[in-house]
């Protein structure tokens, strides 16, 4: 590996091909999950993918894989336990800050990072900005059911939010659902403890209002159980709120797979004649499937894959970094939103 690699010029004298900078060091399986996911990925999707990290620990798992994949060297790793802010700006050659350099800088096309969450929105945030007009970036994450595939957003990136917040959310929403589905005019739905209109707390009733007088095609409020039942393609929701949603539905999801596992291993026949249907479900419920979430709102493709991630979830979050990139997401947001 030719030394420089790490420079502002690197790559502008490769061969144009989309360049995924992917962090070598985040999540709890990093690098070893990380690097096996990116040869995957590189191998199968037809990217460039940049590992970002410790150029000694990549390289040896580089080696077990039999690949030549390129190394941005970063001496420093931002652990789950800092404080995200703290450590960006401490950290300037963590992982995490020279991945999305490579993005700003026009090195890479986007930027993936199974690490922790909280600094890599910082980090995107402080250096990539907030496209004009986006008051706060949101975190996405798909639901994707064998009959109907839903965004919920916001995750967590904003516990507290304003009523004209959650409407940036859905206008975001809205655009990633049309560019990456291909839907037209997806339809939008309040997070709320009841349909009608005059529903729930201060924020979700100032917050319907404001929807109705969108051009956004808001089909009103939903209830946690309509996130299956098509009735939305995307539903908004403030952070607190979305996060313990999907951290309620994935343990749900665990328990019920488990269960389903135990009983299924003493009825072996019966087991064969529902494994397909059981397959679907796990994938359904499984984050690996889906690899990551997008952060939406600010300049640059930014996707966060769960801290846990195998290599199937790093290859997936690299896929969803590629659509991403080829769909014009983050224009489409600065042309909806201005």
């Amino acid at each position: 590996m030719p030394d420089g690699v790490g420079d502002a010029t690197y790559g502008k004298a490769r061969a144009l091909k989309m360049r995924i900078a992917l962090d070598a060091m985040g999540g709890e399986n990093a690098p070893r999950e990380v690097v096996r996911g990116a040869v995957a990925a590189a191998r199968e999707l037809g990217v460039e993918v940049v590992l970002v990290g410790k150029r000694s620990a990549i390289a040896a798992e580089l080696k077990e894989q039999r690949s030549d994949l390129s190394v941005v060297d970063a001496s420093e790793v931002v652990e789950f336990e800092d404080h995200p802010a703290q450590a960006v700006r401490e950290k300037q050659d963590s992982s995490i800050v020279v991945g999305i350099n490579l993005l700003k800088n026009g090195n890479a096309s986007a930027f993936v990072s199974a690490g922790n969450s909280g600094a890599v929105m910082a980090a995107a945030t402080l250096t990539l900005k907030r496209i004009e007009g986006i008051e706060r970036p949101a975190l996405g994450f798909l639901f994707v059911l064998p009959w109907h595939s839903v965004l919920l957003i916001d995750l967590g990136a904003n516990a507290d939010c304003k009523p004209s917040q959650l409407v940036q959310f859905a206008q975001m929403g809205s655009v990633y659902m049309e560019r990456i589905f291909g839907l037209t005019r997806p339809r939008i739905g309040l997070l709320s403890i009841g349909v009608e209109e005059n529903k729930g707390n201060l924020l979700v009733r100032e917050t319907h209002q404001l929807l109705k007088d969108t051009g956004l095609n808001f089909v009103g409020n939903v209830e946690g159980n309509d996130i299956p039942r098509s009735v939305a393609d995307v539903i908004v929701t403030d952070g607190f709120t979305g996060n313990v949603v999907l951290k309620t539905g994935e343990g749900i999801g665990e328990m019920v797979i488990q269960s389903l596992r135990q009983e299924l291993a003493r009825l072996p026949l019966f087991r064969m004649i529902v494994e397909r249907s059981i397959r679907t479900a796990i994938q359904a419920l499984d984050s690996a499937e889906h690899g990551g979430v997008p952060l939406l709102g600010v300049n640059g493709n930014v996707i966060i894959a769960h801290g846990y991630s195998e290599a199937k979830a790093i290859k997936n979050a690299v896929f969803m970094a590629k659509r991403a990139v080829e769909q014009g997401v983050v224009e489409a947001i600065k042309t909806g939103i201005s």
